[in-house]
């Protein structure tokens, strides 16, 4: 019997525009037969975004809108129960789709720097300002991921489980750019031991299966997230800089797997498949790599998540990346 791969050629970022479940579902099955994701539709409003729908996953800390964002407090109120209830559609629709389903398939969560640098204390400061409060909040998401991550697997028995840790923040978090609830200051860099060791045990909660961690923002720390336990770093490939190759050289090398965002996340025209992925098979060659290691290494998605896109490009955007991918593979060189 074959092992199922961990990856599959092309899969989706995770936010989709629109507000309809089963549609989103069905968006995504239909695109990537071999690596669907568990879309997330923003546009429903508060609970929906990613920070609140994380939110919702915690055990023992609880969230609500306030007008600077979503803050902790002291019990479940109404925009945690509505978080709650979207991820259940959301789960029942991607169950209707992927009845039978075998092979690897995406969940999405925010990792805990991103939730850390978003989600207010009781003084309107964000818990990335007490240390405590991070590790409380680390602890909490990990004991979350762990029961959503068995609810999906109930739900989908034949799935194999890639989680994607979103932490778009984490560059700040390290460099000391996240500001403070004034706008005047900002929090101070937290050492990276402490970020590696955090992630590392939310990393942990996927026992046996890969984890990916997506950023699209600059500066992406490659090397810390390997160490980190990370198996696939996704990223914007627009963003990379020669400073970065050294590090996506040994990356692959080592075994990581690479989620390039080549498709851009909002509404443009695109170009061929082959021209998306030109970059991809340059880079490869300046470093120096085996072309046929391509497509082991690589998995094609959009830049960043599409929710601010039209449903028509979205829908375009997906399909790209299919055909991008197969490009890759049909003609490594």
């Amino acid at each position: 019997m074959n092992a199922t791969p961990s990856f599959g050629p092309a899969t989706g970022i995770g936010s989709l525009p629109g507000t309809d479940a089963r549609e989103a579902a069905k968006a995504s099955t239909g695109s990537f037969e071999d690596f669907p994701f568990l879309p997330e539709l923003p546009a429903r409003g508060p609970g929906a975004d990613m920070i609140g729908r994380t939110a919702g996953l915690l055990v023992e800390l609880y969230a609500r809108v306030e007008p600077s964002g979503w803050r902790l407090g002291d019990r479940p109120g109404r925009d945690t129960r509505r978080a709650v209830s979207w991820l259940g559609e959301d789960l029942d629709a991607l169950e209707e789709f992927t009845q039978g389903y075998e092979g690897p398939l995406k969940v999405q969560a925010v990792g805990p720097w991103t939730l850390a640098a978003a989600l207010e204390l009781r003084n309107g400061e964000v818990a990335l300002s007490d240390p405590g409060a991070c590790r409380d909040l680390a602890a909490s998401l990990a004991e979350g991921l762990r029961l959503h991550l068995a609810e999906v697997r109930r739900r989908v028995p034949g799935a194999r489980l890639v989680l994607q840790l979103d932490e778009p923040s984490l560059t700040a978090v390290l460099t000391g750019r996240v500001r403070t609830a004034s706008g005047y200051r900002t929090h101070r860099a937290v050492d990276r031991q402490v970020v590696e060791s955090t992630l590392r045990d939310v990393v942990g909660v996927q026992a046996g299966g890969p984890v990916a961690v997506h950023s699209c923002a600059p500066d992406v720390p490659f090397a810390l997230l390997r160490r980190a336990g990370a198996a696939a770093v996704s990223f914007d490939f627009s963003l990379l800089t020669e400073r970065d190759e050294d590090a996506i050289g040994e990356a692959v090398e080592g075994g990581t797997r690479l989620f390039v965002g080549v498709v851009p996340g909002t509404d443009t025209a695109l170009s061929d498949p082959a021209g998306s992925v030109m970059g991809v098979r340059t880079l490869w060659r300046r470093l120096g790599l085996q072309p046929g290691l391509l497509a082991e290494a690589v998995t094609v998605t959009p830049s960043c998540g599409l929710a601010g896109a039209s449903p028509a490009y979205a829908r375009q955007a997906l399909a790209h990346c299919v055909r991008a991918a197969r490009s890759l593979a049909d003609n490594p060189e």
